[in-house]
């Protein structure tokens, strides 16, 4: 029995960590509904109306953030200053009034794939033509293959079975290009022949994909040689290029869902869990980071439950030491999520201040991992504490907090411009040529992908559409 301590210390620890995680996870409005259930079914938990600073526990004016943290250490320094502000207001820094909304906010557009087909491809195919298309289109599995058959296409619209497989190939070019393939070696056949349209792919590629993908995968590339009569390097050449320019699943690269892509990422954001901006609203001045806190006063233990806990009957005391318990656990949880928060915001700031002062093209490359371990934290700390959080920057707009980790948002806009200001529709070829000769190094597949995540057309059909 003497282990019984232990084990109870171990489960505090483990309820103390799942809470803190779980509170961690969630978003502004999401703690604060959090927090008025607590408050409604725990009689030990209370909300004093005094509002403190949860940083200095110094008291708080009535309205606004606290005005020893939110100002800067010193007035030579130029480090971010990082606070939590408990307030369920929503106001827009310190110049802006209570509810006001930003004039841009955050809004993801969100078309399924079917229609990103259809889209492309209508422009050239007859009326009927697209009826049946958009049928197609509509029996195509998470990763973008076909799951009926061209002979059960050709028996529900009475076509002949020939025509329904011509229109199937012709969506298969489009992009992402692949789609409506019967499995990843079509698909992969159907882009290496797109492919070899405009660059010089690899001798043999299309035997190799077609008949040796899974030597390919365990490197068996003298075996592949020696039955196709080619040399290892020659197959390495091909393997690389396969590795670098072919998708196996043509819906991945671009939609969680086929049919509700990005459900959860098309929203405005009105209220952000974290502020930005300058203070006093002057750019020569430090960066403001306030991270909020749904509470106007301060959370804490009744007094009087907690001592009335020695006049209880033995039968209510168990019960109401459970309740003191859960009110100290959940104010402890409370505030292991602010200091995470706030040792995030505190470096992620400085690491990506050109992006939150210049916008999308001077971001930098950032994983959540390295990250964590430049804090020490695990990378699922991270990974919760960025969970479907939103920043509001200085300029008002509202973004999710998770695109401070977007690898790809610096060369999508860069595409994105280049489109923009092009005099002729630009291949994905030649976009990738562009890139290179500005020190940016990656492959035309890559190309296609920001692109499409864009919502942009390839090249031959955004000319069609200038015809």
């Amino acid at each position: 029995m003497l282990i019984l301590p232990n084990q109870q210390t171990t489960t505090s620890m483990s309820a103390h960590l799942a809470q803190t995680m779980t509170l961690l996870g969630l978003t502004l409005g999401e703690l604060q509904q959090k927090i008025d259930s607590e408050l409604a079914s725990n009689p030990a938990l209370e909300l004093m109306e005094e509002r403190t600073c949860p940083m200095c526990k110094r008291p708080l004016p009535p309205r606004g953030p606290c005005p020893i943290c939110s100002q800067p250490a010193s007035l030579e320094s130029q480090d971010p200053i990082v606070f939590i502000s408990p307030r369920e207001d929503f106001y827009t820094g310190s110049a802006s009034t209570a509810g006001e909304v930003p004039e841009e906010p955050f809004v993801s557009e969100s078309i399924d794939l079917p229609s990103y087909v259809l889209r492309q491809a209508a422009a050239d195919l007859p009326t009927d033509d697209r009826l049946v298309a958009a049928y197609i289109l509509t029996h195509l599995d998470e990763d973008g293959f076909l799951t009926t058959t061209a002979l059960e296409v050709a028996r529900y619209h009475h076509r002949l079975p020939s025509e329904i497989t011509a229109l199937i190939e012709k969506l298969k070019r489009c992009d992402p290009v692949g789609v409506c393939s019967a499995n990843p070696i079509e698909a992969m056949l159907v882009q290496v022949e797109v492919l070899s349209e405009t660059m010089n792919v690899p001798a043999l590629t299309r035997e190799v994909v077609a008949d040796y993908l899974h030597q390919v995968s365990q490197h068996h590339y003298p075996e592949i040689a020696r039955a196709l009569g080619t040399s290892s390097q020659q197959i390495q050449k091909v393997a690389a290029f396969i590795s670098e320019n072919l998708n196996p699943f043509p819906a991945r690269a671009h939609w969680g869902d086929v049919r509700n892509p990005n459900s959860n990422d098309s929203q405005v954001f009105h209220q952000p869990d974290i502020l930005i901006y300058h203070l006093n609203e002057n750019p020569a001045n430090p960066l403001v980071v306030e991270i909020i806190l749904p509470i106007r006063g301060t959370l804490r233990v009744n007094p009087l439950f907690k001592s009335s806990l020695k006049q209880m009957e033995q039968d209510k005391t168990e019960e109401w030491r459970s309740d003191i318990e859960k009110a100290n656990l959940l104010i402890k949880c409370i505030q292991q999520r602010s200091n995470a928060l706030k040792l995030l915001l505190e470096k992620l700031v400085v690491i990506q201040k050109d992006y939150i002062l210049q916008g999308d093209l001077a971001m930098t490359p950032l994983t959540r991992a390295e990250i964590a371990g430049m804090l020490d934290m695990h990378e699922s700390t991270i990974s919760r504490a960025v969970s479907s959080k939103t920043v509001q920057l200085p300029n008002k707009k509202i973004v999710p907090l998770a695109i401070f980790f977007d690898r790809s948002l610096a060369h999508r806009t860069l595409i994105k411009q280049m489109i923009e200001d092009e005099t002729h529709a630009l291949s994905d070829s030649e976009i990738q040529g562009m890139l290179k000769e500005q020190g940016i190094e990656i492959a035309r597949r890559t190309v296609a992908k920001y692109r499409s995540m864009e919502g942009i057309l390839p090249g031959n059909l955004r000319q069609s559409k200038t015809r």
